[in-house]
Formats: C-alpha cells, sequence, structure tokens
C-alpha cells in the first residue's frame, strides 16, 4: 500500500512500472433511460457536459481527441508516455458487438494508448461483449467501469436509473468470472439517504468481485431533474461541509476491505455548473493532501475495522 489507502496510481505504478493516464473520448452514446428504451430524461443527476474536457466532443475523431487530450495532459504530466483511451460519457457499451469493436479498436491503434477504460451501465453488458473484452485483454489493458452509484433499489428508482441492484451483482460476477479488471462507480448522498444507509454500503461492497472503486459526493449540477428536486426537498439530501466529509470518508475507508483500489474519494464540476461551491475552488490534488494528512492524524488506514 503506497499510501495509508490503496491508491489506483499506485496500481498502475506497481503492475506496468510507469503511470498511465486517462485520455476521455466521447464515441457518441447514449444510455437506455435516455432514447426510450427503458426511460427518458437519463439519470436526475446526471448532467454529462459537466463531467468530460472541452477536447473530448463526438463531433471529432477518436484519434483527434486522443490527440488533443495528450496535449492537454503533457503540461500537468510531462513524464507520462503512455495512455489510456477512457470512453467515459454516457454508456459506452450500448452499441452492437461490431460497432463497438471498430470505436475500440480504433483508439487502441493510436501508439501511445496500451488499453481503453469503459464506463458503462450494469445492464448495457452481454455474455458475448465481456467474451470479446476478455479476448482484448489479453494483448491490451482492458478495464471496465461499471456506475453502479446505490445498492438500494428505493434509491436507483428515485433517481430515474432504470435497473435494479441486482443486475449490477450479476454484472459484476460475469465480468470477475472472466479475469477482467473492473471498477465500480458510487454516489454518496443521494437522496433519501441516511449516513447509516451510506455507510451500510460498505459491507455490501466489499462483497462484489471488483478490483477498484470511485466514490464522488453528490454535487447538484445546474439544468437536472435532481436541481429541481433538491430545492423542493433539501431535508432529503445528506451534505457535507469540507472537514466532515474527510471524516466520514475516513470512515467509510475503514470499513472496506484492503484490497479495493480507491480511485477516486471525491470529485469536482467546473463552477459554472453548479449554483454554490460549498467546499470553494479546492482542486483534486489538493483533496489528496487533505486525506493523507487527516488519515496521519487520525493513525488510521483502510481496511482497519473490516470485518470479513
Amino acid at each position: 500500500m503506497d499510501k495509508r489507502y490503496n491508491s489506483f496510481v499506485g496500481y498502475f505504478k506497481q503492475k506496468y512500472g510507469c503511470r498511465l493516464q486517462k485520455i476521455v473520448v466521447d464515441a457518441g452514446f447514449t444510455c437506455p433511460n435516455r432514447d426510450g428504451s427503458k426511460g427518458i430524461g437519463g439519470c436526475t443527476f446526471c448532467n454529462n457536459d459537466a463531467f468530460h474536457p472541452n477536447y473530448s466532443t463526438p463531433d471529432k475523431s477518436i484519434f483527434q481527441q486522443l490527440e488533443e487530450g495528450i496535449e492537454f495532459h503533457l503540461n500537468r504530466y510531462r513524464k507520462t508516455e503512455d495512455y489510456l483511451a477512457y470512453f467515459q460519457s454516457y454508456s459506452n457499451t450500448y452499441a452492437p458487438l461490431e460497432h463497438l469493436k471498430g470505436l475500440y479498436e480504433q483508439a487502441l491503434a493510436h501508439p501511445k494508448v496500451k488499453g481503453i477504460v469503459i464506463g458503462t451501465r450494469p445492464d448495457c453488458i452481454d455474455e458475448q461483449k465481456l467474451d470479446y473484452l476478455a479476448e482484448l485483454a489479453k494483448e491490451k489493458i482492458v478495464i471496465v467501469e461499471y456506475g453502479i452509484e446505490s445498492c438500494y433499489d428505493k434509491t436507483l428508482q428515485r433517481i430515474n436509473r432504470g435497473h435494479d441492484f441486482a443486475t449490477a451483482v450479476a454484472a459484476v460476477e460475469a465480468t470477475a468470472a472472466r479475469g477482467l479488471h473492473q471498477g465500480a462507480h458510487f454516489i454518496f448522498g443521494l437522496p433519501g439517504e441516511t449516513i447509516q444507509d451510506i455507510m451500510g454500503m460498505a459491507s455490501i461492497i466489499n462483497r462484489l468481485p471488483v478490483n477498484s472503486v470511485k466514490f464522488h459526493q453528490l454535487q447538484i449540477i445546474k439544468g437536472t431533474q435532481m436541481e429541481a428536486e433538491f430545492a423542493r426537498c433539501p431535508q432529503d439530501f445528506v451534505q457535507w461541509k469540507l472537514d466532515e466529509y474527510l471524516d466520514f470518508f475516513i470512515d467509510f475507508l475503514e470499513l472496506l476491505r484492503p484490497d479495493l483500489y480507491i480511485e477516486r474519494f471525491a470529485g469536482e464540476v467546473p463552477p459554472r455548473f453548479v449554483n454554490s461551491s460549498p467546499w470553494g475552488k479546492v482542486r483534486n490534488v489538493e483533496l489528496l493532501q487533505m486525506l493523507d494528512k487527516r488519515l496521519e492524524q487520525r493513525n488510521t488506514y483502510q481496511g482497519a475495522k473490516y470485518a470479513p
């Protein structure tokens, strides 16, 4: 463990001997709860424009997005030489397999791209797609990242997710059966969930056969259905001041199994997408430094209270 928790950056350095920087790619996907297959409007918290960089737009070719993304990140990570194409926007397995093959293989054809990360929903995967990804993973790095968001069906229904938690369990188990590296994404503070509910997710997550996890605090994005819901029922939402969130997350981290890699513990969006920034203009790198310091102050670590 390179820190008091298993960092995902540390995982890459340990396994591949170097940093691998993700380059976001928008391949023009949608979601089944947007196109009418399961619903319309998407998840109530979602405005995808708030979560991906300006260079990543579907009007550009995948190669162009990668080129611009590499140039963008060179300003911050000058020593980085190898990259992962991150299919992030919407549900990146929500298409016929042959179409997916063409997109993924375009990205892998870039000389500096060593693998792909595929963000998707648990209800947008099937046996054939997983078999293909397992074959691809014999030659390239392949990571599947499932947006699960909550372990509770009542929450998934309230946020218009369009699938239940059992669907997520089935997807991650089928993915694990093929030996694929997989991550899961969760949001803290979704409407109707108490602190006790959220803390209860730790033991549920521990039982999932995932390799890494990404956590975000809920941010109320302008123009979303959740913005209107928050205005009507603010009492239904758990909100944290920054110091409170650090202590909450450390309490949660203590319950997580020690082998899980932590890819992210909080999120940031550009200020223009939110009505207020309760944590100020603190950036992710500063949040990580704060987390490290608070872990040292409390003399604790990931899994300190883990009970198998």
